[in-house]
């Protein structure tokens, strides 16, 4: 059954290769993911390329280098890493804080688990949620600078970044607090989007409920706060109750919700192998939360296109997938978020969040260590820091 799932995430990770990874401008030791398959000529020059997508494709580059340590893609890594610094303008940062915290997240575990450092940029991006926390406003951190929006979509990442970065557990904590005092439906449990001028944003998205596991958890793992734990159980439940027919994780279309139930799909996983037994409940928790990606992922699978000998993941994930094609609208930034091509398989993300899962499942399939050192014996040429 590992070797399934194993051999599964391979595939995926061929296909999104194959298709999607190209060099930044033709620049030697760069690389991004072109964020439409087929391609026009304006995402192949990459006119658009969407920070935090970016990002989420780096992290399951990592995800690849721990199942599978390979020293080509270490290179790959090290190349994501530069191409996205180039991008955005030989910065690391950018006005949103959600954005940010995604590529914090990803730079922080290819540095844990695959050697490739960038300790300055960990340093910059973790100022810049350090300095947003304004609880005196209503938050929590905002959506983006400048804004009066607080939202888990920020706070959850940023926080699970803090709790593994250079012992920021108090700050993870206020988080964490904030979130359940703030915005928990108390009729479903599950995690509201956000408040904005001191009113509830009542949208329930299903990466909002992933961040927050993924948060609870880290602190239910390293801190001795049983609330921790159970919020966790609450809302894995609430999830299972609300956000999962038959088993399977809802879909959101593609665009930037392309990469929703992938989200989610990653912080199920680690509460299934990461959250500590202190309670008879929480061996249930998380079984329940591996059931639900292994679910997930069987259905995904099964609902697939193949295109050349490789998998095409639908967005919705209990519905077959569509090949797409060059015609119709694509994907384009509207007021702060990315919405869908006409076709969704298109979008770069949703294939992400296809290869997250995949990488998930392969993580419960069989009893594995924790997630540990791969590929660190390979030198990183380019250590370039500026921030």
């Amino acid at each position: 059954m590992d070797q399934l799932w194993a051999n599964r995430a391979a595939s995926a990770e061929a296909a999104i290769t194959k298709r999607h990874l190209r060099k930044l401008w033709g620049l030697p030791g760069t690389q991004l993911g072109v964020v439409a398959w087929p391609a026009e000529g304006k995402h192949s020059r990459f006119g658009t390329w969407h920070y935090w997508w970016q990002a989420h494709l780096l992290d399951c580059l990592v995800d690849a280098q721990v199942r599978d340590p390979q020293p080509e893609r270490i290179q790959r890594i090290q190349r994501q890493i530069r191409g996205q610094r180039l991008r955005n303008n030989l910065r690391w940062t950018n006005d949103y804080y959600d954005d940010m915290a995604w590529l914090a997240l990803a730079l922080e575990r290819a540095g844990r688990l695959t050697g490739v450092e960038r300790p300055k940029a960990l340093a910059t991006l973790a100022d810049q949620f350090l300095n947003s926390w304004v609880p005196e406003d209503g938050g929590g951190i905002p959506w983006r600078k400048q804004d009066q929006f607080f939202n888990a979509p920020a706070n959850g990442p940023a926080g699970i970044f803090l709790a593994r970065y250079d012992d920021r557990l108090r700050r993870a904590q206020q988080m964490a607090d904030w979130i359940d005092e703030t915005l928990i439906d108390p009729d479903t449990h599950l995690v509201f989007d956000g408040i904005k001028g001191g009113s509830l944003v009542r949208a329930q998205y299903t990466y909002c409920q992933g961040v927050v596991l993924g948060l609870e958890t880290e602190l239910a793992a390293r801190t001795a706060d049983e609330h921790h734990g159970q919020r966790v159980g609450r809302l894995v439940r609430a999830v299972r109750d609300h956000m999962a027919p038959d088993g399977v994780l809802k879909g959101a279309g593609g665009g930037d919700g392309g990469l929703f139930h992938g989200v989610t799909a990653r912080y199920l996983a680690l509460v299934a192998t990461t959250l500590p037994e202190n309670e008879p409940a929480d061996a249930e928790t998380r079984t329940i939360a591996r059931d639900l990606v292994l679910a997930s992922a069987r259905s995904a699978w099964e609902y697939r296109q193949t295109v050349d000998g490789l998998p095409l993941f639908g967005a919705f994930w209990d519905r077959n997938a569509e090949v797409p094609t060059a015609a119709g609208k694509d994907a384009e930034f509207v007021e702060g978020a990315v919405n869908a091509s006409e076709i969704p398989e298109r979008d770069l993300s949703v294939q992400l969040s296809g290869w997250m899962l995949m990488e998930a499942a392969h993580t419960l399939s069989d009893e594995r260590e924790p997630e540990g050192p791969a590929g660190t014996d390979v030198p990183d040429p380019a250590q370039e820091e500026e921030a």
